[in-house]
């Protein structure tokens, strides 16, 4: 069966074998989404004329 239960799998954060840091961090990943999304948004504003 996949998934499994919760707490099973890899620990997070420095405990994981494969631990990134800087750009590649779940903080880093989602605030890039983030950015990207209200980049996404004032595009979207300046074409359809209200910036």
């Amino acid at each position: 069966m996949h998934g499994g239960a919760n707490g099973i799998g890899a620990p997070k954060g420095e405990r994981n074998g494969s631990y990134r840091t800087g750009l590649h961090t779940a903080e880093m990943v989602e605030l890039r989404r983030e950015v990207s999304r209200m980049v996404r948004i004032s595009n979207a504003a300046i074409r359809a004329g209200l910036g």
